[in-house]
């Protein structure tokens, strides 16, 4: 009742009311049974009473929590902290009413705030991820998109690439030294750095790219005002959604220090590559290098790309070389190629082909029902 006033005026030889409504703090006000959506906000146009449009709600939350997103009110209130809670039991962090509160879960009118909604399992931001054939996106080796709480979403965009993280091996005497693409470090830092810094003010998605040279981290919302790529990698670090960060803190996911890059420079020590940087006005991409694609490249362009293979016995050796031969004739072929042009079984077939693929000399592309293998380019 503050920002009403009642008085009364005499007007045309009558005694009137009157009743003035000054514009409230913590809009918007709603119908308690409606919620903040248009069917529960109400504005008043001229003589009439409207629904406000979710763009109209939108602004006057983003006015009242001074541009705020985290601290905002969110537009779904029936959420759910499933997730949460089983990551923060996971963790051994304390995740009770009190503790909500605190990180600013829920505010003083008991009402959840975006910083929840991110962590509900109602979130209604996402992650796409993509696997391209080649350097370009042409075409689709394997796609998925995550949903739900963060915390979910971190663990199934993690899975993803690392399920596509492949592992190239090399002998030094007895021992065998296994190296993936991708420093799992370096993909560890880029995605936490992505879902931590990213602008949730926009609705697009957290973009991953897997190519054969690369895989790119593309998330909304460039570097924050007075910040340089030069800073970020000097390891100034500025949180764009400070609570956020103050949660992933004591959950032992970031640490308070800049040491993002550092960490993502040192995972690839000796392999003379290191992840880069660049940003737009409302974008922040992190490109990870390939650490073994050029050894990649180099087999699959020479004249005997099994040459660098030394465990391969002397009929593998053959067969292998034939159906080198046979991918660049036909560019793409299938398991009953092979079979038709070495005579065998299908069983030993698939054995080959699946030799060939750990060794990296083939790949294996999916049309439908389809199954095709090419060179690794």
């Amino acid at each position: 009742m503050m920002f009403v006033n009642c008085s009364f005026v005499n007007a045309e030889g009558k005694t009137m009311i009157k009743v003035d409504v000054r514009r409230g703090t913590k809009r918007p006000y709603f119908l308690r049974g409606k919620g903040i959506r248009p069917e529960g906000v109400y504005v008043r146009q001229a003589p009439s009473t409207d629904p406000a449009s979710y763009d109209a709600i939108r602004q006057m939350i983003i006015e009242t929590s001074g541009g705020d997103f985290e601290k905002g009110v969110s537009f779904v209130q029936d959420l759910t902290l499933n997730a949460a809670s089983s990551y923060f039991a996971q963790k051994q962090v304390a995740f009770e009413s009190a503790q909500m509160q605190t990180l600013g879960l829920i505010n003083k009118d008991k009402l959840y705030t975006n910083l929840a909604l991110l962590l509900s399992d109602q979130c209604q931001h996402s992650i796409k991820a993509a696997v391209f054939q080649g350097t370009r996106k042409t075409i689709f080796r394997d796609r998925a998109e995550f949903s739900g709480s963060i915390f979910r979403q971190l663990e199934d965009a993690y899975g993803f690439i690392m399920k596509h993280n492949n592992i190239r091996s090399t002998y030094n005497g007895l021992d065998r030294i296994d190296t993936l693409d991708f420093p799992a470090e370096a993909v560890r830092e880029g995605l936490l750095n992505a879902v931590v810094h990213r602008d949730y003010g926009c609705s697009g998605p957290i973009i991953i790219s897997i190519f054969d040279d690369r895989l790119e981290l593309l998330n909304p919302g460039g570097l924050l005002p007075n910040m340089t790529v030069a800073e970020v990698l000097r390891g100034i670090s500025v949180q764009r959604n400070k609570e956020l960060a103050a949660i992933f803190y004591p959950l032992r996911l970031i640490e308070a220090y800049g040491t993002g890059y550092d960490k993502i420079d040192a995972s690839y020590d000796g392999s003379g590559k290191t992840g880069q940087i660049s940003v737009t006005a409302n974008s922040f991409c992190l490109t990870l290098p390939n650490r073994n694609a050029l050894g990649a490249k180099t087999s699959a362009s020479k004249a005997n790309p099994i040459e660098l293979q030394s465990r391969w016995s002397e009929s593998d050796r053959k067969h292998v070389e034939e159906i080198v031969d046979l991918c660049r004739a036909k560019n793409l072929i299938t398991r009953k190629d092979v079979q038709q042009r070495l005579g065998i079984s299908q069983t030993a077939a698939i054995v080959l082909l699946k030799k060939m693929m750990d060794n990296r000399v083939l790949e294996r592309l999916r049309k439908g029902r389809f199954v095709q293998y090419s060179l690794v380019h």
